[in-house]
């Protein structure tokens, strides 16, 4: 595989021309972008999947949901709708898309909505007679149809964006000089305990005159469903099924995973059919599943009850978390009081 993309390389070099005259046109205004009177916020990131945004904007959303009227927007990756959705009490993971059904689920105080014409989708949102107040652009860095007021960039602290390549060479989506878009770089999936040694090294090679924090996954000591807990340290001691359809599922599994679980790995957001619910549950019987939130909310229609169970996670920054809260909460409030 890694000889194949190196071969690949001069496709690299054809895609990294395309991406790169798409940015200068909108650069220059040749190719318009859309900006909006409220704070909008972009997070995203250079590269393919894996960087933990779906637990960044759940971060944003704790932080400004208890002022501010919130909403997000995804374009709701393999979702079987189209066009502008609304989340409501009818609303689902087919019909949303995983990620964004999970900000449903979970924060009720705010709207959630998915179109992959974000311009479309903002207009949408603010036509509403209850209106949000600061919206959150899931995944949208290279969505340069509108220009958000504040974007964060994620890069992931094994694969970082400084040392990877163009696809299909590499896995970023465009050159790293996309990077100096972003007006904050978040470090993701850090070892907790990193130096500030090892963080000032990654700064140096990032080489980017710009807020750069370090976060990592904190994952929760207790699995849940929708009418029970049990403690992890329980879970890690009894046999179990760990399931799991997200980007990098290694660390999820190193956490939970004992000698005798039965471990299963499906593509990211896929899609389980009949045929893979009937082998999860002939692999599952007379024990529990295990599996991601993401996953959950896929799964649950089919395998009820007691038997399965998710793992939430949170994204924590390892310092400065009062600084960046600060720069976000200034951004929103400058952002609010001006339009």
């Amino acid at each position: 595989m890694i000889l194949l993309r190196k071969l690949l390389f001069p496709f690299a070099i054809l895609y990294g021309f395309v991406t790169s005259v798409r940015n200068y046109l909108y650069d220059k205004g040749i190719l318009k972008s859309y900006s909006f009177d409220i704070p909008v916020i972009a997070v995203g990131n250079l590269s393919v999947g894996g960087t933990g945004k779906t637990p960044q904007i759940e971060y944003l959303i704790r932080l400004l949901s208890p002022n501010y009227k919130v909403a997000t927007l995804s374009r709701g990756y393999k979702r079987k709708s189209e066009g502008f959705i609304l989340a409501d009490a009818n609303a689902n993971a087919a019909m949303l898309g995983d990620e964004p059904f999970q900000y449903y689920r979970k924060f009720p105080q705010i709207q959630v909505a998915v179109d992959a014409d974000r311009r479309n989708g903002i207009t949408q949102l603010l036509a509403q007679k209850d209106k949000p107040e600061v919206i959150l652009l899931d995944d949208a860095f290279q969505h340069r149809k509108v220009k958000a007021g504040f974007y964060i960039l994620l890069t992931a602290y094994d694969e970082l964006f400084c040392d990877d390549y163009l696809l299909p060479t590499g896995n970023l989506r465009e050159s790293r000089n996309g990077a100096k878009r972003a007006n904050m770089i978040i470090v993701t999936k850090c070892p907790p305990n990193i130096p500030d040694l090892a963080q000032e090294n990654i700064k140096k090679k990032i080489g980017l005159d710009m807020p750069i924090f370090f976060s990592f996954v904190d994952y929760d000591d207790k699995v849940y469903n929708q009418s029970s807990s049990l403690e992890v340290a329980k879970v890690k001691l009894q046999e179990k099924l760990l399931l799991a359809g997200i980007a990098k599922p290694k660390p999820f599994f190193d956490y939970l995973q004992s000698d005798n679980d039965v471990v299963m790995t499906f593509a990211d957001h896929h899609h389980f059919t009949e045929s893979d619910i009937l082998n999860i549950k002939s692999q599952a019987i007379d024990t529990i599943i295990v599996t991601t939130e993401k996953d959950f909310v896929r799964l649950e229609a089919a395998i009820f009850g007691a038997q399965l169970y998710y793992l939430p996670i949170k994204s924590k920054l390892i310092k400065h978390s009062d600084t960046f809260d600060q720069i976000i909460l200034n951004y929103v409030g400058t952002c609010t009081r001006n339009g």
